[in-house]
């Protein structure tokens, strides 16, 4: 434990922004296994509702500074392309 005073605001709040970044990450994770399962089963109507939803929380952790631009592009494009498959 640090002895500066700000230091000791910095070590709680690091604390606080992991917990809420751990979170989100977490948001991010259930919502593509969710995904991957309707991918799973084949059901391309609720694979669809999934995509836009899953997309939708990927670009929010992008937004946040949880994932970077790449790689939140890259997870997209490879839950799209999981689509395409089924859908063909």
């Amino acid at each position: 434990m640090p002895n500066i005073k700000s230091q000791k605001k910095r070590v709680i709040t690091n604390e606080k922004a992991h917990v809420i970044n751990v979170a989100k990450r977490s948001k991010v994770r259930n919502a593509i296994k969710k995904y991957e399962a309707a991918i799973e089963a084949k059901d391309v109507a609720t694979a669809e509702k999934l995509l836009t939803e899953t997309i939708s929380i990927i670009d929010i952790a992008r937004h946040d500074g949880i994932y970077k631009d790449n790689t939140a592009s890259r997870k997209i494009s490879r839950l799209t392309k999981q689509l395409n498959a089924i859908k063909a």
